[in-house]
């Protein structure tokens, strides 16, 4: 019989499973955790089976009250401060039965909403008695979808035997990649090291008093660290390896990054939701093609389309249809061009700019603008075109030195792209702005406009 994964936690005795306000939680001080935490489950009548909410800061607490909800078999919806509406919403959408709060030490308030929990997909987790888990997507454009995943099949994932890293947790427990980074770290026998905040300024200063090995990250928040200059400020000779996905990266970006952080690799990742964290080989430092793994993954591409079947992907979403087809392969709406095994993701197809029935990809675009001295920063949409239906938006920040008239910002971007892209390509509208271009996830927010 298989080992829990608390008794696989146990195995780690006085080693630093989790590191949180500058201070130390050891393995054993979190089993504990675990284990004043089923007493209060058993208190509150917290049964298998329910849909329970767990709200908090990244925390030791947070982590074992997330690890006994799994033991406990019920459905957890790990969810981060939200604005109001926006939690009432995930609520509903989660037909949420229980909500638990966590803190330092340990758990909070237990209010019971009234909700009857009757979803199909919550069914079938309480008939086959497994613990569920439900993640919402970022939903920067509409309503966000909720993913509905048989948790035991991502545990049954994560097995010892891999190098103990000290790695630092960007994303939260309410994020796939979160979720990845917690079990796969403590599995492993290593220390997740959590920051107050991601700004550059913290998540750096914690890479140097921690001796931060691992960084998983994205593109946006990347490029937030070149421009911000911590890379000269702190010590970061403990990285051996910088992680980024969610969304595709400038080259540019990933150049800088290479000279910059000559004794880390830079490897590209790929995840999703519905299908968890998929094993990824980069062909190099300095290029964005990847090789998709197939341990417990498989893949397609139809029509320029990447399609993934995987062994843990959803049972499906609460509030939308789920794109699978008939033999389990899942849509993803990402465009890719191949080269033999290998793969460039370009973007999501509902990002690509019509411009007069010619295809523009966002990412190509942001590369050339950010080439521009002064550019710290690039967004690519569409935006409406009475001639060609659309045409290609370049929103840009400039960097904290620069005090430059915007119409010559303007003309230095259009000038710079003419000679760098293909005329339909080159941004005909380009703004200057000091408003936040990202998410809370730090991934880029596209919209037409």
């Amino acid at each position: 019989m298989s080992m829990t994964i608390i008794e696989q936690l146990e195995k780690h005795g006085d080693g630093e499973a989790v590191v949180f306000h500058g201070r130390t939680c050891t393995y054993r001080q979190l089993v504990d955790m675990v284990a004043d935490w089923r007493v209060f489950l058993d208190e509150h009548h917290i049964d298998p089976g329910r849909v329970v909410a767990l709200e908090g800061a990244y925390s030791p607490q947070l982590c074992a009250g997330l690890l006994a909800l799994i033991e406990r078999r019920v459905v957890a919806v790990p969810l981060s401060a939200l604005p109001a509406a926006k939690r009432a919403e995930f609520f509903e959408v989660a037909e949420v039965e229980i909500a638990v709060t966590a803190d330092e030490t340990g758990p909070g308030d237990v209010v019971r909403t009234g909700t009857k929990a009757a979803h199909p997909l919550y069914r079938e987790l309480r008939d086959a008695d497994r613990p569920g888990l439900v993640l919402f997507s970022s939903g920067t454009t509409g309503r966000s979808k909720a993913s509905v995943l048989d948790f035991q099949k991502a545990l049954d994932r994560y097995t010892a035997g891999g190098r103990a890293n000290r790695i630092l947790s960007f994303l939260s427990l309410d994020h796939i990649g979160g979720i990845n980074t917690l079990l796969h770290t403590l599995v492993q026998g290593g220390t997740v090291v959590t920051v107050a905040d991601r700004s550059p300024e913290t998540v750096f200063a914690a890479v140097e008093r921690h001796r931060v090995e691992v960084l998983p990250t994205t593109p946006t928040f990347l490029n937030m660290v070149l421009i911000s200059g911590v890379l000269e400020r702190f010590d970061c000779s403990s990285l051996r390896l910088v992680t980024y996905g969610t969304e595709p990266m400038p080259i540019r970006t990933l150049t800088r990054l290479a000279r910059d952080l000559p004794g880390a690799r830079l490897k590209q990742t790929y995840g999703l939701s519905e299908l968890g964290i998929l094993p990824t080989k980069s062909r190099g430092d300095d290029t964005l093609w990847v090789k998709l793994g197939d341990a417990g993954f498989e893949h397609k591409i139809i029509d320029d389309i990447l399609w993934i079947r995987s062994d843990m992907a959803m049972l499906g979403y609460l509030n939308a249809e789920a794109p699978f087809d008939a033999d389990g392969f899942f849509n993803t709406q990402d465009v890719v061009e191949t080269d033999g095994e290998w793969l460039r993701i370009l973007g999501r197809r509902s990002e690509i700019i019509n411009v007069g029935g010619e295809k523009v990809y966002p990412s190509e675009v942001e590369s050339a603008v950010l080439e521009v001295p002064g550019i710290a920063e690039a967004t690519v949409s569409g935006h409406p075109s009475h001639v060609t239906g659309m045409v290609v938006k370049a929103t840009v920040l400039l960097g904290p030195d620069v005090a430059e008239d915007h119409r010559s910002v303007q003309r230095r971007v259009r000038a710079h792209c003419s000679r760098r892209l293909e005329a339909f390509k080159v941004p005909a509208v380009v703004e200057v702005s000091t408003a936040r271009q990202h998410s809370d996830r730090f991934k880029k927010i596209r919209s037409a406009s």
